[in-house]
């Protein structure tokens, strides 16, 4: 199994439980990890807002991790 070490600016990729196809049906921007939690910032959330959450690293609804080449 490969440890996948998430980063400040990596986009979440998530598979909510309702559909669990394993596609992504949301993403967000991972803002930190500490303490086992992966904290994000996301858009299209409850009321349409842009607000920050928090999931266990280890939560199902997470489908994976991308790091963009930012320049």
């Amino acid at each position: 199994m490969e440890v996948i070490h998430q980063r400040h600016g990596d986009i979440i990729f998530f598979d909510w439980a309702d559909s669990n196809d394993g596609q992504a049906d949301h993403t967000g921007i991972v803002e930190k990890v500490e303490n086992n939690k992966v904290y994000t910032i996301e858009g299209n959330t409850t009321g349409d807002m842009c607000k920050q959450n928090q999931y266990d690293v280890g939560s199902s609804v997470i489908l994976g991790y991308g790091t963009p080449a930012y320049q």
